[in-house]
């Protein structure tokens, strides 16, 4: 079979069961969106939206589209759009995944990074940024997927018939999140029609109002989350919640720790929203006293959050992941040399493969280690120095261009030599009875004091 163009993919994604977790007396299944071409469940809004504004006569050859995009809406809309012709401008917070930027990008949209600590009515509001460059840009179509009857059309035309069909029709429970709110109301005008007993279960992030309006038709004040591409701080227009019969909660630590089992015991690489919808699916169905069948959604890949929950420094500097404490600097060291994620070089390696690791590791300066004792730094001065224009100078040893003066500190140093060093402008070196433990740098430090418990 084949097929005209990458988009007639998008859709028709395979359903699986999940077996090696604990779905107490139920089946649970997953839908695997991350099978779309674009990596997501959003491509399917993608296309819909965009060719019922063709349709429509709001899109013409020769316009643009713009859009807020806080999760893969915009990944979407750039394979499409890219298809298509039509050049694209993505207004997007800046706690977007560095992979989806670079993503986007690489399939030729504008990305336009502003606040993600702010809220509707703000200038640098997401939404309300894009709607001001759509009114600024002749011949733009602002896609504006909160307000789009096209968002839940897709998910109501394709994606509600394909879980009926995949399932034979045996549907008790679906689990979703609410972003835009298209996944869960196309869903409901399905299932509302073809299966009104089945049951709707929201997955919200802690800090999303979306649960406290299931529960009590009220919210408050949103907090901050970092699970991507769902909860909201505001009622999406055109969310439909009639059919939602329970809401979970689900904390980013609980997210991103059911994604890694889901990795580890299903091989499932998935994201960070698709990490919550399980956890929710699974306390929904362990909390179950009879059998049921029950459907959730791999909303994406999880190699967009590789540099996100997927890695350990990250997850270190977020508190998420606790390394073991011995007290002194040594807890203030996120990659340890014991555990062998020390970034570092040796005195007889070239100057280039060091340069392309410090590149690498988008750090600028490495000790440099001998038997795990520290003989010299390397930083991007020196480099500066040794090279000095001259490419050949690169096959140089990092012997030749290191500083051998080299300021180390015990782990029993205080906090105020910590900072002595750091006013030398110089990394911290933590070494004990000769034997390397690790580096510190400010951003370390800064880390360290951000995770610290608030005083009461």
């Amino acid at each position: 079979m084949q097929d005209n163009s990458v988009l007639s993919l998008i859709g028709n994604t395979p359903l699986v069961r999940v077996s090696h977790l604990d779905t107490g007396p139920c089946e649970l299944y997953l839908k695997l969106e991350s099978h779309n071409p674009g990596g997501s469940i959003k491509d399917r809004i993608a296309l819909t939206m965009i060719e019922a504004a063709e349709r429509d006569g709001k899109l013409k050859p020769g316009g643009a589209i713009i859009e807020a995009t806080a999760g893969n809406t915009g990944l979407g809309l750039a394979l499409v759009a890219a298809q298509k012709g039509y050049p694209l401008t993505l207004v997007v917070p800046d706690k977007m995944s560095r992979e989806k930027i670079l993503h986007l990008q690489a399939l030729g949209a504008q990305v336009v990074l502003t606040r993600s600590d702010v809220g509707k009515g703000h200038p640098e509001y997401y939404q309300d940024m894009a709607a001001r460059i759509a009114s600024e840009t002749p011949g733009a179509y602002y896609i504006d997927q909160f307000n789009n009857p096209a968002n839940p059309l897709a998910h109501e035309t394709t994606t509600g018939p394909e879980i009926f069909r995949q399932m034979n029709g045996e549907v008790d429970a679906v689990v979703v999140g609410v972003g835009s709110s298209g996944t869960l109301t196309g869903l409901t005008r399905f299932f509302r029609a073809q299966s009104p007993a089945t049951a709707f279960v929201l997955a919200d992030p802690v800090g999303s109002v979306m649960a406290d309006y299931v529960e009590t038709g009220s919210f408050g004040q949103a907090g901050s989350w970092l699970i991507e591409g769902i909860g909201e701080d505001f009622i999406p227009p055109l969310t439909d919640l009639s059919m939602v019969k329970r809401a979970f909660r689900i904390s980013d630590q609980e997210s991103f720790d059911t994604a890694q089992q889901l990795l580890s015991a299903e091989g499932i690489l998935a994201g960070s929203s698709s990490g919550a919808l399980l956890a929710a699916a699974l306390r929904y169905c362990r909390e179950q006293t009879e059998p049921k069948r029950v459907v959730t959604l791999v909303c994406d890949s999880g190699n967009k959050y590789l540099s996100k929950m997927y890695n350990r420094d990250w997850l270190v500097d977020q508190g998420m992941l606790r390394l073991p404490e011995v007290g002194g600097l040594t807890d203030l060291i996120v990659r340890r040399h014991q555990d062998g994620s020390t970034v570092s070089c040796h005195p007889d390696e070239p100057l280039n493969v060091a340069y392309q690791r410090m590149r690498l590791h988008d750090v600028s300066q490495m000790p440099v280690l001998d038997d795990d004792k520290v003989v010299g730094v390397l930083d991007e001065w020196d480099l500066l120095l040794s090279v000095h224009g001259e490419p050949e100078n690169f096959r140089q040893t990092v012997a030749t261009a290191m500083s051998g003066h080299v300021r180390t500190l015990s782990p029993q140093a205080s906090l105020q030599d910590l900072l002595q060093v750091f006013n030398d402008g110089h990394i911290a070196l933590i070494v004990d009875k000769g034997r390397y433990l690790g580096l510190i740098t400010q951003a370390d430090l800064l880390s360290f004091w951000r995770r610290q418990p608030r005083a009461a």
